[in-house]
C-alpha cells in the first residue's frame, strides 16, 4: 500500500507558517518521503498500517488548510506515467527487498 499526502497549507501569518512547517517535519520524521512540492508518499505494509497512518495524519494535521490522503496499492502506484520531467531521488523508494545470502 502507498500513502500520498497532498496539502494546500496558508503561509499568510507567522502562525501559520510554524503550523506549515510543523506538519511538514512530522511527515518527514514519519518516514514520509516528498514526491514534489506539497506532495509526499510513503509505502505501508498493509491495509492496517496504512488506517494507522492516516490516524495520526489525522491528529496532526493544522486545523486551516486543506490536507489530503489517497491511499492505493502499489500495483497502481506503478502504473503512475511522467508526462513532463523525470524522477530524481536519492532514496530507496520501492518495495523490494534485497536479500543476500
Amino acid at each position: 500500500m502507498r500513502s500520498i499526502v497532498f496539502f494546500d497549507l496558508p503561509t499568510t501569518t507567522s502562525a501559520d507558517l510554524k503550523e506549515y512547517t510543523r506538519f511538514r517535519k512530522f511527515l518527514l520524521k514519519s518516514g514520509f518521503i516528498m514526491m514534489q512540492e506539497s506532495v509526499y508518499s510513503k509505502i505501508s505494509l498493509n491495509t492496517t498500517a496504512a488506517n494507522i497512518l492516516l490516524d495520526n495524519i489525522k491528529k496532526n494535521s493544522p486545523k486551516d488548510g486543506l490536507v489530503q490522503v489517497l491511499t492505493v496499492t502499489e500495483k497502481q502506484y506503478s502504473k503512475m506515467e511522467m508526462i513532463i520531467g523525470e524522477k530524481k531521488s536519492d532514496v530507496l523508494d520501492s518495495d523490494e527487498r534485497l536479500v543476500i545470502i
